[in-house]
């Protein structure tokens, strides 16, 4: 392939063929995948930061009458709210890496510049994004897990109060629904000894006509569709580095001109 930086060729190939080139030259999958990792972790962070504040009046008003029976869970917000914070951060400058890594270790960028060898140097950042972007993975693959928890307990909570609005259409005592109940204590959100700890009967319908249970609700699904979307990214980056450092190491081992 012709260096496509030489502007007598682009003159003599035309606009379109040099466009070629350049497009040639995009690394894909990494940019596919910064694509996602970006809009997963934008769901993630900014659906999950306000489902946990939402969560916690919710948890103030309907779950627990003494502020030191949610405590802890208010605590626990906080501090992973500025978790988010961090993870916004951290992630966009990995991805930026990723795809930086990407683009220099891509076949077509090297056929583009004739005179780049492989080097054990570049064979061994590729190797570190491999670890390090498979190590995220799984950790990752344990906050996507974690995140089903709340979105679990609002569905729960749903299915629930749904249940109690049929059973009040149909039965004319309050007193036949008054024993379902949805405790947030057994969800570890709040101790065993908060009180009531648990919202049942009409008080729970009540609490699922509210417009902060239907917007927590969504956020957190959101926020779980964010997770996944970001785990998506991180495995397709393990792909593209895996295949980036399998090239570097076969034209490490041929000493081949790309």
């Amino acid at each position: 392939m012709f260096p496509v930086r030489q502007p007598w060729l682009c003159k003599a190939l035309g606009c379109y063929d040099c466009c070629i080139r350049c497009l040639g030259a995009v690394p894909y999958p990494s940019l596919v995948a910064t694509l996602l990792c970006f809009t997963g972790m934008a769901l993630f962070c900014g659906c999950g930061h306000e489902a946990l504040a939402n969560t916690e009046v919710l948890a103030e008003t309907y779950f627990a009458r003494n502020i030191q029976d949610y405590v802890v869970l208010s605590s626990f917000i906080k501090y992973f709210q500025y978790v988010i914070y961090g993870l916004a951060s951290f992630f966009f400058l990995y991805c930026i890496l990723l795809l930086a890594e990407g683009f220099y270790t891509t076949s077509a960028v090297k056929q583009t510049f004739g005179e780049f060898r492989s080097t054990r140097c570049g064979r061994c950042l590729s190797l570190t994004f491999i670890i390090v972007t498979y190590v995220l993975a799984v950790i990752w693959l344990a906050v996507f897990a974690f995140t089903a928890i709340p979105v679990f307990f609002f569905f729960n909570m749903a299915q629930t109060c749904h249940t109690i609005n049929i059973l009040a259409e149909t039965t004319p005592s309050i007193n036949q629904h008054g024993w379902i109940c949805m405790d947030a204590r057994q969800y570890g959100l709040l101790p065993w000894n908060a009180m009531p700890g648990k919202a049942c009967g009409m008080t729970l319908a009540s609490i699922c006509k509210t417009k902060e249970f239907f917007i927590t609700y969504d956020l957190y699904i959101a926020a779980f569709a964010g997770a996944g979307i970001a785990l998506l990214a991180l495995f397709m980056y393990v792909v593209a580095t895996t295949y980036n450092y399998a090239v570097l190491r076969f034209l490490g081992r041929k000493g081949l001109r790309c």
